[in-house]
């Protein structure tokens, strides 16, 4: 197994640290196979950046795999060289990055490259035998799905997988970090956009993220709490796209 592994950044500080979603993607590689899987990171290497990426070692490594690039390459031609060479079964991580553009496209550009199936919101993965992994995939409202992919595969994991275990500093600061150069393709697309500070998002409709079976089967099983919702037949597109952009404001998602 390779568990790719990014820099996150804290949502108060903003200070460098393992990325969440990537350290449960570390832990669901635990629970199944600790001798067999391979701490992957492309990216700069930097004060801040050894000091977030040594938080993965401190889970129980001694060693990781560290793909130079600078910044503003595309790290996708360099990850999928270093999979082609090592030939993982199964490739983990996580659903986003918290830092740089964060737009959740990098595992599937990856797979694409690959040319391996994908699967998204990985809660846990059952067994694998046989050349077949047995998944069990997040749903909304807390419900769960059961999936089988034949390997090699990449799936990628949120909040829906166990929490991560905490880092142990002595661990941490013994591991190594094994440089490996790689070529380097430039991204051409971010030097053409427009950076600003971010604005106050539209409020979200509320989505149940449930860890337990009890929580989750209370989601399941729970009626929708909207009490003024109707049933629209027979009515024009226009009536029909005015009722909806008044449901809109009355959730608070348009203003």
């Amino acid at each position: 197994m390779a568990v790719l592994v990014s820099v996150g950044r804290h949502p108060v500080t903003g200070r460098a640290r393992r990325a969440d979603q990537d350290a449960r993607g570390v832990e669901l590689a635990l629970s199944l196979d600790r001798a067999r899987i391979t701490l992957l990171h492309a990216g700069g290497f930097d004060e801040e950046s050894e000091s977030a990426i040594r938080g993965y070692l401190g889970m129980g490594f001694p060693a990781m795999t560290l793909v130079e690039q600078p910044q503003g390459a595309d790290v996708i031609p360099a990850l999928a060289d270093k999979l082609n060479e090592a030939r993982p079964q199964l490739v983990i991580a996580g659903e986003r990055a918290e830092r740089g553009e964060g737009s959740g496209l990098l595992p599937y550009l990856l797979a694409e490259r690959l040319g391996w199936p994908l699967v998204n919101g990985l809660a846990d993965v059952e067994k694998i035998e046989h050349g077949v992994a047995t998944l069990l995939q997040a749903l909304p409202r807390g419900q769960r799905r059961r999936l089988q992919v034949r390997l090699p595969a990449i799936v990628t994991v949120d909040a829906a997988a166990s929490a991560a275990r905490q880092s142990a500093f002595g661990p941490a600061q013994r591991g190594e970090i094994e440089a490996e150069p790689a070529a380097v393709e430039w991204d051409e697309a971010p030097p053409e956009w427009n950076v600003a500070p971010a604005r106050k998002r539209p409020k979200r409709l509320k989505i149940v993220k449930a860890a337990s079976a009890r929580d989750r089967f209370k989601a399941a099983a729970a009626k929708a709490e909207g009490a003024g919702g109707q049933v629209l037949t027979d009515v024009t597109p226009e009536q029909g796209a005015e009722e909806i952009f008044k449901l809109l404001k009355d959730e608070g998602v348009l203003r």
